[in-house]
């Protein structure tokens, strides 16, 4: 292991206390925190308190199923790297752990094969290491304008917005909280042909209804009770620029029909005055509602939204584009780092697999949030299982709903598949053999699953390190 890195735990669980000594003699010169438990209870506490990357377990102890405590181990933990130790070996319970998520299996204990395995996850857990960090520059390969991504969606998104700027007088900006609208908005006008005037915000949402036309349009001095000077409305102050108006699905009608003007006549009218002002602006609305349906229910002007949607820039959410999600980890790991002024190295890989089966319903701005705490809380190079929040510990936010009773045949074999690829690391291999199917299976499922992801399940993305 590299020196930067704070030394991986194994966890020893056995009822011979020779055996304890023995093993922790043998692997005293791996670099690693060694901890041992003489039973099965003691272990499994040992095991919550500690959250060790590699657990030796032997498969023969008095009172106690250790297939069943194997089991409890994975499904706390699909990353945990479970050896199981016994000296009365059988093929039978060999494929019997494997398929209940065991990494290896060792005949008699043979301190040699042991001493190799375990310095083969050394060398695993080290490359993994080593990736993220050359993978760091893969980051600025795929980074446009402040986002970050390498998925066909969002590239799409890309070329459509570079294709857009040097033309746009008005773009709507749509999706989900969280997905970015303001970076687009941002990006959108720094390749216009206004990057030099200001960039003015609007969060409609935040706006008063009676301070709205003069927060807009601004006012002369006298207009109204407390009005002791002239002031300039968002529309004056972006002037030569752009405003980004953000929730513009939360204007009342009167507001869009005020705003609908100054898209039309490109002036504006102070509240208070006679003089119209003329304003040279590129309009950017973003809106996480369905205007179109707001318009057929009569909540939002029809006029309005075809003046604003000339140009439409539709946002994927988070679960929709998976396969960016390792790039953006190693994004904000690297920003919190450093602004922390905390050396943190990546993400252990069972993390990166609780990551990878969550649906992120908050998108981005959710994984920031994740990543800027953990980065925060984590007192070691990486972050692991421990520093996430607790809805990312457990099992409450993986996987994709309450309501399967509800869900197609297809899908519902597709999320078992899912499941069961959690729970082994992503390790096809070893997921065919517990589901009694091929690999070419596993694939074809998950590709019909992922071409038409019905309710918005997550992926299954591929943990690196992982067997296909």
């Amino acid at each position: 292991m590299s020196g930067k890195n704070k030394a991986l735990k194994l966890l020893v669980i056995d009822d011979t206390p020779q055996n304890l000594e023995l093993i922790a003699e043998t692997l005293a010169h791996k670099g690693l925190q060694i901890l041992t438990a003489g039973d099965a209870e003691n272990g499994w506490d040992l095991f919550l308190r500690t959250r060790p990357q590699i657990v030796l377990l032997d498969l023969v102890m008095p009172n106690v199923n250790a297939m069943e405590l194997l089991e409890r181990i994975v499904a706390a933990d699909p990353g945990t790297d479970v050896i199981l130790m016994t000296g009365h070996y059988s093929t039978e319970s060999a494929v019997e752990a494997i398929q209940k998520g065991a990494c290896d299996y060792l005949p008699p204990l043979d301190l040699e094969k042991l001493r190799h395995r375990i310095g083969t996850l050394l060398d695993e857990a080290e490359t993994r290491q080593r990736a993220f960090q050359l993978d760091l520059a893969l980051v600025d390969a795929f980074k446009f304008e402040g986002m970050i991504g390498r998925s066909p969606l969002i590239l799409e998104t890309f070329v459509r917005i570079r294709r857009v700027a040097r033309h746009y007088q008005t773009v709507l900006v749509s999706g989900a909280t969280g997905t970015g609208k303001e970076l687009v908005a941002r990006a959108l006008h720094r390749l216009s042909p206004s990057a030099s005037g200001p960039f003015v915000v609007c969060n409609c949402s935040a706006l008063v209804e009676t301070l709205l036309e003069s927060e807009l349009f601004g006012y002369v001095r006298g207009a109204f009770t407390g009005a002791a000077q002239d002031k300039t409305g968002i529309f004056e102050q972006a002037n030569g620029g752009t405003v980004f108006l953000d929730e513009i699905g939360e204007l009342s009608p009167p507001a869009q029909a005020k705003l609908l003007r100054v898209l039309q006549q490109r002036e504006v009218q102070r509240v208070g005055s006679s003089t119209p002002h003329a304003v040279d602006v590129r309009v950017i609305a973003a809106t996480n509602r369905q205007l179109r349906s707001m318009v057929a229910d009569g909540q939002f002007r029809d006029d309005l939204y075809y003046r604003l949607s000339m140009v439409e820039i539709s946002l994927p959410r988070l679960v929709d584009r998976k396969e960016d999600l390792p790039l953006l980890q190693k994004y904000f790991v690297e920003r919190f780092a450093n602004q922390y002024n905390k050396q943190i190295n990546g993400i252990t890989r069972r993390a990166q697999l609780r990551m990878a089966a969550y649906s992120w319903p908050g998108n981005i701005r959710e994984l920031e949030n994740v990543i800027g705490n953990a980065a925060m809380m984590t007192q070691d190079s990486t972050i692991d299982v421990d520093d996430l929040p607790d809805l990312l510990k457990g099992t409450a936010g993986i996987g994709s709903g309450a309501d399967e009773d509800m869900l197609s045949l297809q899908e519902l074999q597709s999320r078992h598949v899912a499941r069961v690829l959690e729970r082994v690391g992503g390790n096809k291999v070893r997921a065919a053999e517990i589901l009694g199917i091929s690999r070419t299976t596993i694939y074809e499922i998950l590709s019909k699953w992922n071409d038409n992801p019905a309710g918005g399940n997550p992926r299954v993305a591929k943990a690196p390190g992982t067997a296909e």
